[in-house]
């Protein structure tokens, strides 16, 4: 089984640890008749040898020590050895991994009609990937699902067939008849539900009219005749503990996964798939729901008020999986998580044990109920976080989720400044426990914590990075402020000779209202600075208006230069000193294409031109008709920031409305 394992020179090959000596080890584990020692040899293929899905010279030469114990029949746990075979070959692992396991893809045909059902389930899907005789594959797959009785084999074959129609179109038709064929009765609900998947990513055309209804009355039934797998492994291994986090139900998670990707941009079918999830009586069913409608929250725009409702209706139930999944989607969900806030409420009554939630190591955090309620905007939360602003020690990130509540969390202002007052500036957490709070108060432009935030700007220490990290917090604090941080003067007239020059002028003008004081210092960081130095320069510059006419000449030099945040501040600012449209316009049109991410501030501005931003209105409209989230890309990937994406939103028809 090992010929030739002792003549590779295993010491001079690498895995992710180094040497690769003790790879022959792990190959001989794979095969041990003791089920711990062969979880140990794989938690050790996959810590190392694949780590992360990464590719040495060390997994190379395991390539055909593997296809050997694949094809032994007396070598217990082979599925699991496919399955690592095809993750090697995976296309993300390069083109060397996947010719070695390509070059041993035959091992896969009579692994296809193997006695163990792990062995056949793991090698549909490999002879598909590995396989270069399509007509030769089909042929298998067919006469496989003809005589196959195993359900979760029968699933592995239907994926096949899928993968097969995306690997091979020319030659898709009959695996389409088959996936159609498997979509009726009488197969399974589960098969049928798979092939609908299957149909939908490969053959949207084949699928039924009544596509909801029929994949949610396909998943009750399919739960309704469930039965419990086997125990999972208990070795503590990696994959032991990975197998152990995953879903009870994870095939049919799988199967609803598959059928939301496949839908992808038919997001009223999605919500009433999810709907019919959410309505599921089996406890899994809905908890799966609750991780699928994460992903389609992030991505897509609509009216997400039913499923959120359903979400919400999660909490009051006995199972803590549910409802912390639940919990966990909703304070992501920040304002359109309001149709779940009467469910939060009640979740945050009755159970003042999941207020805070404690960590081994580190302090406590905002237990997500509350901090779902308060991101939702609630004023109902207020309450509750003055209490725990009472306690002896503050969950950390408390005064982040103020932020969310506006002018409603006024009542917290006299305790916010109370802990701020108390943080000790020597201590090398100061910034981090001052981070919150500063933002609360700026939130609130809490005119009397002056003294609090001066202390911090004052006595922050050298050292620990403290200072550095302070000083930006306790200034942009500062600037909110007005008039009524006179007093801090003097040290942000300090400041304005450090890398914190922009943000302190912009304070001292909103404290004395001295261009004379802070244009020369703007002026300087505009044109000397870089990236966020230069456009936090130009946004305070825009401030000052008429009084840095100055500037006009170096923002307008800006606004044509290559970096597209300091083009579309110097831009803006430009126009908030001059209010003429017709320079900015073009740089805003050119910098909503570019880049996504300036789309926000762009919006805001151009609400506050009223009809002089009428050219660039169209930009508005497709904005609010297009259905992805602005930072957000197709497959999933991207930034996924919801409130930043409702804010844009707001702007968009704010600045419509006032044309």
């Amino acid at each position: 089984m090992f010929t030739g394992i002792d003549e590779v020179d295993w010491a001079s090959l690498r895995h992710a640890y180094g040497s690769a000596e003790d790879v022959p080890g792990l190959l001989r584990g794979l095969a041990s008749p003791d089920a711990t020692e062969r979880e140990v040899a794989l938690d050790g293929m996959y810590g190392s040898v694949h780590h992360q899905g990464n590719v040495y010279d060390s997994t190379l030469a395991c390539v055909p020590f593997l296809f050997v114990l694949a094809a032994r029949p007396e070598v217990p746990d082979r599925g699991a050895i496919v399955e690592l075979l095809v993750s090697i070959g995976a296309e993300s692992a390069g083109p060397a991994a996947r010719a070695a396991v390509r070059a041993g893809a035959g091992t896969f045909v009579p692994l296809a009609d193997d006695p163990c059902p792990g062995v056949r389930r793991a090698a549909a899907g490999a002879l598909v990937r590995f396989l270069d005789e399509p007509a030769l594959v089909l042929g298998l797959l067919r006469r496989r699902i003809a005589v196959e009785r195993d359900e979760r084999v029968l699933l592995a074959l239907t994926a096949a067939l899928g993968l097969f129609v995306r690997r091979h179109p020319a030659r898709a038709a009959g695996a389409v008849d088959l996936l159609a064929a498997q979509g009726g009765p009488p197969h399974p609900p589960g098969t049928r539900l798979a092939a609908l998947g299957q149909l939908a990513l490969g053959a949207p055309e084949r699928l039924p009219a009544d596509l909801v209804p029929t994949a949610v009355r396909l998943l009750r039934e399919r739960s309704a005749r469930r039965t419990a797998g086997p125990d999972r492994p208990d070795a503590d291994t990696l994959v032991g503990r990975i197998r152990r986090l995953r879903p009870s139900d994870e095939e049919g998670a799988y199967l609803l996964r598959t059928l939301h990707r496949a839908l992808d941009d038919r997001v009223a079918d999605r919500i009433a798939l999810l709907v019919g999830q959410l309505g599921s009586p089996v406890v899994t069913d809905r908890c799966s729901a609750v991780w699928m409608s994460a992903g389609l929250f992030r991505e897509w725009r609509a009216d997400f008020t039913a499923p959120v409702a359903l979400i919400g209706a999660q909490l009051g139930g006995a199972e803590d999986q549910l409802r912390d999944a639940a919990v966990s989607v909703l304070a992501e969900l920040f304002r359109l998580a309001a149709p779940a806030a009467d469910d939060l409420y009640a979740l945050v009554t009755a159970r003042p044990d999941l207020w805070v939630h404690t960590w081994e190591r580190g302090r406590p955090s905002l237990g997500g109920p509350l901090k779902g309620l308060a991101r939702s905007g609630d004023p109902r939360a207020v309450p509750v976080l003055a209490q725990l602003l009472a306690r002896p020690v503050v969950p950390g990130g408390l005064g982040f989720e103020v932020v969310h509540l506006g002018r409603a969390a006024a009542p917290l202002a006299p305790a916010l400044r109370h802990r701020l007052g108390r943080i000790p500036l020597d201590a090398p957490e100061a910034a981090e426990a001052a981070a919150p709070l500063l933002a609360a108060v700026t939130a609130l432009a809490d005119r009397v914590a002056v003294p609090e935030v001066l202390r911090l700007l004052r006595g922050a220490p050298d050292g620990f990075g403290a200072r550095e990290a302070l000083v930006g917090q306790a200034v942009r604090a500062l600037d909110t402020l007005g008039t009524a941080a006179r007093a801090a003067a003097p040290v942000l007239r300090r400041l304005l000779d450090t890398r914190h020059a922009a943000l302190a002028a912009g304070a001292l003008w909103s404290a004395e209202g001295d261009a004379d004081a802070v244009l020369p210092v703007l002026m300087r960081e505009l044109t000397l600075g870089r990236g966020p130095s230069a456009r936090t320069a130009a946004e305070q510059l825009g401030r000052l208006g008429a009084a840095a006419r100055e500037a006009l000449p170096a923002l307008r030099a800006a606004a044509g230069s290559g970096r597209v945040w300091e083009r579309t501040s110097a831009a803006q600012a430009y126009w908030r000193i001059t209010g003429d449209p017709e320079p900015v316009l073009p740089v805003f049109r050119s910098a909503w294409s570019q880049n996504p991410y300036t789309r926000g501030s762009i919006a805001v501005c151009l609400a506050a031109m009223g009809p002089a931003g009428a050219p660039l209105h169209d930009l508005l409209t497709a904005e609010l008709a297009t259905a992805r989230r602005h930072t957000a890309r197709p497959g999933g990937y991207g930034s996924h920031d919801i409130a930043q994406d409702e804010r844009l939103l707001a702007d968009c028809r704010t600045a419509l409305a006032g044309r």
